[in-house]
Formats: structure tokens, sequence, C-alpha cells
């Protein structure tokens, strides 16, 4: 064990002194391994902090909900025209899933039905996503409020002249003034400003996003719009019961829709069921792609980087020869010196690696403030980085260290 530590302490300090001694040589060296760290974590860092921001944005959309939709999320090319034919969830279907599916804990119904322009006082606001709900909607997808409130069940079932309104909307109509309680124009009509929703956030996908939208109930948009003509932009969420799988859920679902619709045994379904699990599988394929890519353009760099590290090592090897015979003559073994130059390989790459790692988590603050988006360096890339060093060391090491073992004691002290 002493004789272990007793190669590494001399191993560190050999290897410091080939970086002070040869300052020029040592600064190219460290500077091509951390460029190749830089560029590998740096990708990959960028790309998890993609992911992480895409996915933590989709699953607003809920791990235990399902959707009752037309069109199917997946790839529609090959059957476009059979699913452009089929009708979308209606209203009547939801009822009968809210009285009748005991594996949901509930479910809720959702139509768009445009833009609208809204007024208050002198200020207008033009092209407000105008969309009816039901009372269960902020709770299935667990939506909070900055200000105020929701419809409350009997709002709903009397049409109340009531409207909740988008972030974003509120300030460009509001301002600084508190718009609960405040009464707007609405396709002249007079409504009353019950609730305005938590802003949605800087996230790359929002399918929650409704920073600029005006939400009624589905009873009252029944008298703002014709619901029958607009069908295309409807569907019905069901969340499943903590204890309930989504498959069973959809099994029991599927029972009731048909029944409903009227489809025979042998018809296939005219609606789909959606889940956050279909949009994961596409994101899977997706960052998958875009880490190879990562891979690769880091493999390229850290090629030159090893590359860089084994000339280094070469010439180390060159100009301590003679140092080499000495040891060899006074006893040291073969696999002494061999664990010597590559341990010294390991820590020039270390260094380099260290300061690749330090501009990435630079780059990443810089940019973080600047674009406003969160990138950050996961411990798993900043162990990444460091393992990498550590094999780019040892690969790099091998062949020069390996010739300094072999060197013969007599002919390396005449050098």
């Amino acid at each position: 064990m002493r004789i272990f530590i007793k190669i590494i302490t001399e191993s560190i300090r050999q290897a410091l002194q080939q970086l002070t001694g040869n300052k020029l040589r040592s600064f190219l060296s460290l500077l091509g391994i951390s460029i190749g760290i830089f560029c590998i974590i740096g990708v990959l860092s960028a790309v998890d902090s993609l992911e992480y921001n895409i996915r933590g944005s989709m699953e607003k959309l809920g791990n235990d909900v399902v959707y009752i939709q037309k069109w199917p999320w997946g790839n529609n090319s090959d059957n476009w025209w059979d699913l452009l034919k089929r009708p979308s969830p209606k209203y009547n279907e939801y009822e009968i899933i809210r009285d009748k599916a005991r594996s949901a804990k509930m479910s809720t119904f959702f139509m768009g039905a445009g833009n609208r322009t809204l007024k208050w006082k002198s200020n207008s606001v033009e092209r407000v996503f105008l969309c009816g709900v039901t009372t269960e909607f902020p709770a299935v997808f667990g939506m909070n409020f900055s200000r105020g409130r929701f419809f409350s069940a009997s709002e709903s079932f009397y049409s109340s002249n009531k409207v909740v309104l988008g972030y974003k909307v509120a300030q460009e109509l509001f301002g600084e003034v508190e718009p609960v309680g405040k009464a707007i124009k609405l396709q002249g009509g007079t409504y009353e400003v019950i609730g305005v929703l938590e802003g949605s956030g800087d996230a790359l996908i929002n399918p929650l996003d409704f920073d600029e939208a005006i939400m009624v109930t589905y009873n009252k948009l029944r008298s703002l719009t014709n619901v029958n003509a607009r069908q295309d932009n409807t569907f019905i969420a069901v969340k499943a019961k903590p204890d309930i799988d989504l498959e069973q859920m959809k099994g029991e679902l599927r029972a009731l829709v048909r029944a409903q619709r009227r489809l025979k045994p042998r018809q296939d379904d005219s609606f789909s069921f959606n889940e956050l699990t279909i949009v994961s599988q596409q994101f899977d394929q997706f960052f998958g792609v875009l880490h190879l890519l990562g891979g690769v353009i880091g493999f390229f760099s850290i090629l030159v980087g090893g590359v860089s590290v084994a000339n280094i090592m070469f010439v180390s090897v060159k100009e301590r020869t003679g140092q080499i015979g000495v040891k060899k003559a006074l006893g040291a073994k073969r696999h002494v010196i061999l664990l010597e130059f590559l341990i010294e390989a390991i820590i020039l790459c270390l260094l380099g690696g260290i300061i690749g790692l330090g501009l990435v988590f630079l780059i990443t603050q810089v940019l973080t403030a600047a674009l406003d988006f969160p990138i950050f360096i996961s411990f798993t890339n900043v162990l990444l980085g460091a393992g990498m060093s550590v094999i780019i060391g040892v690969i790099a090491g091998f062949v020069p260290a390996l010739q300094a073992s072999k060197l013969d004691p007599v002919e390396a002290m005449r050098h």
C-alpha cells in the first residue's frame, strides 16, 4: 500500500513538473482535452436541459389521465381519411362517463370556440381564445389560480355570466387593476371576472397554455356559439382512481363510449384514447437521436484531445529516458514504471476535464441568464466528464507507458 501511494504521489509530482516546466506544450495539450470534454458535456447538458423542460411541461397532461379524442397523437398519415370521418367527442358522452365510469376519479369536457374580443371600459384585447369547460377542469389538470376561483356547480348549471381569464389576458386588459369582480364585455354581453389562471411560465412546449384564453362554462358556451357546428376542438379527459390501472379504465371507457355511439361488435373504435405515454415514446426517439448526435460530436472532439495527450506523454518518455534507466537499474519493476506514466496521463486528462467542466458551467450560467431558459449540468454529466477523462488518460498514456516500461536500463542510461 505504501509503494502504491508513493507511486501516485510521485506521478502527481512529475505531472505537475511537466505542466510547469513546459507551459506552452502543456497548455496546448490541456486545451485539446478541455475542448473535447467541453464539447461532449456541453452538448449533453443542452440536450438534457431541453428534455427536462419539455418532459416537465408534458407531465402537466397527467400520467393518470386518459384523453378521448377524435385524432390519435401518433402518426396519422396512413389512415387520415378514415380518421377525418370520425365524430368528435360530445357532451352527452362526457355525462355518461361522469355518471357510470366506476374506475374514474373524475372527468371533464372541453370545447374550443375560436377567438373573441374582450372589452373593459376603454381597454380591449383581441384574438382571445374562447373555450367552454366543465367544473372539474382545473382539478383534473392541477391548475392553479393567481387570483380568484373557478366556476361552482350552480354557476355551471344555471349558465351564469361568469368568466375566468388567462394570465396574459388579465394583464393586457386590466394592467395593475384588480380584475376579480370587474365586469367585461364579450359578444355584447356583460360578464363578471371571478378568477385569473396562474401564468404557464417559459416552458418551450406547454400543452395546457391558457395564458391567452377566456373560460366560460360549457352550458354558457351553448348560448355564445353553435356547439353542434364546433365539434372538431373537443375532448374528454378522464382521471383514474389511485389504485386503477389505465388499461383497466380504458376498457371500461371503451365499452361506455361504444355503447353510446351504438357501434357494432365488429366495427372499429370511432375515437382515440390518448395518454402521456404516447408522447413520451415519441420524445424518447427524438432525444435518443439528439444524444447520438451529441455523442458523435463529442467523440471526434475527445479524439483530438486524446491525441494531444498521447503526444505529450511520448515526449515525456523521450525526455526522461535516462531517469527511467536509473530507476530500472535500482530495481524498479516494469509495472511500477508503467503505472507511473499511466497515472501521470490520467492526472493531465483530469486537469483538462476539470477545465472543460468549468467552461461548461460558466457558459450554462451565462446562457441561462441571457435566454431565461434553465440550462444545467447534471451530476451524471459531471461524473461522465470525470470518467471520460480517466479513460482518455488510460488510453492515451498506455502505449507511451508501455514503451517506457520496456526500456533496457543500460541503453536508457546511455541515452
